[in-house]
């Protein structure tokens, strides 16, 4: 090490060693935590970031984890402020922009895969319920994509006429159900059941098909469709 060296951190050397590593091979051949050490790097420049990303994925389980954590629980790590909170929500919203354009304006039948992603993506790892319509035009293109309720760790109200009525104000032709389960189960409940198929009907009688009621949750997804449930 030379005298000009000297009193240089030696976390520069390894934030050096790890970015050239990303630009080698990319992201994919990282484990969550160096990944995690990459996007600490901006948020807190002067200090070493491995010990910090490591007790985050200790926390919390993984990467993604990490990133959709709520900010109230990533602020009860030691070491992690609003500078780092910042840098989360940004990559997480980021991400979710890009999945969204890779799936708005696209009939859904051809990128399918793409629109089971971006709702995983964007409620998988929620706290608390969310109940969600992907409204689609007579080509079957996403023209809207929007949140209508939020509710509790175990329960959403879904009040159908106002899924109706924003339909009808899109000039859309079907609708695709999302909602999410906290609990990481995706299954089905009887009331998921039950009020999916008065949507259905509402629906038909107004000439607007439910393509599809897609839960998801950290265990998977499932598919009312594929379940033969619509």
């Amino acid at each position: 090490m030379g005298f000009k060296d000297a009193g240089k951190p030696h976390f520069l050397g390894h934030r050096d060693r790890l970015r050239q590593r990303f630009r080698d091979t990319g992201g994919d051949t990282l484990p969550d935590y160096e990944l995690l050490e990459l996007v600490l790097f901006r948020a807190l420049p002067r200090r070493d970031t491995k010990p910090l990303a490591k007790e985050l994925i200790a926390k919390f389980g993984s990467f993604t984890e990490v990133l959709n954590a709520p900010e109230e629980r990533l602020i009860e790590v030691a070491g992690v402020g609003d500078a780092v909170v910042t840098e989360m929500k940004l990559i997480r919203s980021s991400a979710l922009r890009l999945m969204k354009g890779q799936v708005m304006d696209r009939p859904v039948l051809d990128s399918w895969s793409a629109v089971l992603s971006y709702c995983r993506a964007g409620m998988a790892f929620q706290a608390k319920e969310q109940f969600r319509i992907l409204f689609l035009d007579k080509r079957n293109r996403i023209i809207a994509d929007e949140v209508q309720q939020e509710g509790t760790v175990d329960h959403t109200p879904v009040y159908i006429r106002e899924i109706v009525k924003r339909a009808l104000e899109l000039s859309a032709t079907a609708i695709i159900l999302v909602h999410n389960h906290p609990s990481g189960d995706p299954t089905p409940s009887r009331a998921d059941i039950e009020m999916t198929k008065k949507i259905v009907e509402s629906a038909k009688n107004l000439g607007i098909t439910v393509h599809d009621h897609i839960i998801v949750g950290k265990e998977g997804h499932a598919s009312f469709r594929g379940l033969s449930l619509i």
